[in-house]
């Protein structure tokens, strides 16, 4: 690609693969982290929601691409605190903007499927976007504000990214799942909660094929199986040999929910003919993260 990459947020999950995956193909990549520093070379502290900082860094940095995948960590916490989400997610993508244009870096966006609600059976790139929590109503704000930028963007939305984490990472569903049927606890999970979980290295693949290939607008990076968090765990168990009968079926009204969950599939179509990438459902996704086995 030969272009100097700047990962904004490049010390959570997709963000460090982001950065791994850069460092590998030996590219000219910078990433910022904000408390929980990485071990890479090439790393900045920042704090994104700070604009005077944020828009020189970017200048210092002056990179070709910009990828912003900073925000705030959970839809009931959004729910709660509306001034953090939109501090964290709003404020952050209009700093970086403003960064963005005066170093003329192309932006790509790292969004979520919580941008629609679940109406309808399963919704495309072109469908005009409803969201019902607060988390997706920031994650929209921050899009149009991409969109209303001038500048040449991608947006990529994605559901439930999972894989190995490091030191300082938030935990995803399938760490959770582990680490909670490892000790034998009782595990509780619900049968009327679905997404489309992510295998994160094909997120990763699927956006380096689209920056290789200088595509544009809006793009949903997901798995290919919707699937309730209750079977989601069954796969989970029975992939990495772990004990089932710990894993015990509720319903969602049993949880004090800040915002109840809709179930929102999305397509991935576009992107997989885009990049010749399969996306794959979880089995595929766990076998393949089975192979790469850590302690949990």
């Amino acid at each position: 690609m030969n272009k100097k990459i700047l990962v904004i947020g490049g010390s959570g999950l997709i963000g460090y693969n982001l950065v791994k995956e850069f460092i590998n193909e030996k590219e000219d990549i910078r990433f910022t982290y904000y408390k929980n520093k990485i071990q890479l070379k090439n790393n900045h502290e920042l704090d994104s929601s700070i604009e005077e900082d944020t828009i020189e860094l970017i200048s210092k940095i002056n990179p070709d691409i910009i990828i912003q995948t900073v925000a705030l960590a959970g839809v009931d916490l959004a729910e709660k605190n509306h001034e953090l989400a939109d501090q964290i997610t709003v404020k952050s993508t209009k700093n970086i903007i403003q960064g963005c244009k005066q170093t003329k870096s192309k932006l790509i966006y790292v969004s979520t499927t919580y941008v629609f609600d679940g109406k309808k059976k399963i919704f495309h790139e072109n469908d005009i976007p409803t969201p019902k929590s607060y988390y997706g109503i920031t994650k929209l704000q921050a899009e149009k504000e991409i969109q209303n930028s001038n500048l040449k963007y991608l947006i990529l939305r994605t559901d439930q990214p999972y894989f190995w984490i490091e030191k300082g990472q938030r935990m995803n569903s399938v760490i959770r799942v582990l680490q909670t049927l490892k000790k034998k606890s009782i595990l509780n999970e619900i049968t009327d909660w679905y997404n489309v979980p992510t295998y994160v290295p094909d997120f990763v693949n699927a956006t380096k094929i689209l920056m290789n290939n200088n595509e544009e607008g809006i793009f949903h990076i997901t798995g290919s199986d919707f699937v309730n968090r209750y079977n989601w765990s069954l796969k989970v168990a029975e992939i990495f040999g772990l004990n089932k009968k710990f894993i015990n079926p509720i319903t969602s009204d049993k949880l004090s929910l800040a915002i109840k969950r809709d179930n929102i599939n999305v397509s991935n179509e576009k992107i997989q003919k885009k990049t010749g990438i399969k996306m794959r459902g979880i089995e595929e996704g766990l076998l393949d993260m089975l192979k790469h086995k850590r302690k949990f």
